[in-house]
């Protein structure tokens, strides 16, 4: 059993309007199901948009959306070249987003930009270099997509992650990931004050029901069950006991910060 983030599944007002707003943003593969729609970022992870209350009810969380606060989670885009980076943002904005913190050379030799998405979200948007080293790409295709989440403890977050398999890859005093599986999401760890500090914005406000649901696709019902006890042992806890769901046999734990996941076997 390997934890991988397969699938960020955000809760949005209303589907149609994200689901244009991404596709205008990030250029994905959309593919509609049901009440939802799944987006394949290039083949470096999978977004599903899902409506504030579905999304919720499927986590048997009351709250269908939070204020406009600090959710405690980052969504980051990596791109090849600084002009991509303007690129993608300029887009976003065109659809509604919010600058947070406008593109420009950071410290450490990167080239990024935060905003917040019509549906709460935040995004960051970075490439590697100061500079352009080549081609620009319209639109521009990640190298990587990750969710980074603010956590009290690193220490204990990291443990829990590694409990549940996940391979650390960098780990520093402020940060710290885990290696992603071909075609996922990486899954990235930073103190929560931190990371809201990074995206631009305070840290508090949000209350409620967070709006995204990280998702597993387990290869059967026993790896879910397995997940689940796993989460459970290692200090987090059950949210929706698993059993016959929509998606075939799935269930909901939460990590020791109570971010959501949800392990689902077709």
């Amino acid at each position: 059993m390997t934890l991988s983030l397969d699938v960020m599944s955000l809760g949005v007002p209303e589907v149609k309007d994200a689901r244009e707003f991404y596709t205008a943003t990030f250029a994905p593969t959309a593919e509609e199901h049901g009440g939802h729609v799944n987006l394949d970022l290039h083949g470096t992870g999978q977004l599903a948009l899902y409506g504030n209350e579905a999304l919720a009810a499927d986590a048997k969380k009351d709250a269908p959306a939070p204020d406009a606060g600090f959710r405690g989670y980052v969504m980051t885009f990596i791109v090849k070249q600084p002009t991509e980076v303007k690129n993608v943002v300029d887009a976003a904005v065109q659809g509604g987003a919010t600058v947070l913190k406008p593109a420009k050379k950071s410290l450490f030799g990167a080239f990024s930009a935060v905003y917040r998405a019509p549906d709460g979200s935040i995004w960051k948007v970075a490439a590697p270099h100061k500079k352009d080293k080549g081609p620009v790409a319209e639109p521009a295709v990640p190298t990587e997509t990750a969710a980074l989440l603010g956590v009290a403890d690193m220490k204990a977050a990291k443990s829990f992650y590694e409990a549940l398999g996940m391979k650390v890859d960098k780990d520093y005093k402020h940060y710290a990931d885990f290696h992603p599986d071909s075609g996922t999401c990486r899954l990235g760890l930073m103190p929560r004050g931190t990371l809201a500090k990074d995206a631009g914005v305070e840290d508090g406000g949000a209350t409620g029901f967070a709006a995204a649901v990280l998702h597993r696709r387990a290869g059967s019902r026993e790896e879910v069950d397995a997940t689940l006890t796993a989460a459970a042992s290692a200090g987090g806890g059950i949210a929706v006991e698993a059993g016959e769901s929509e998606d075939g046999y799935s269930g909901h734990f939460t990590d020791p910060d109570g971010f959501l996941w949800k392990v689902t076997a077709a």
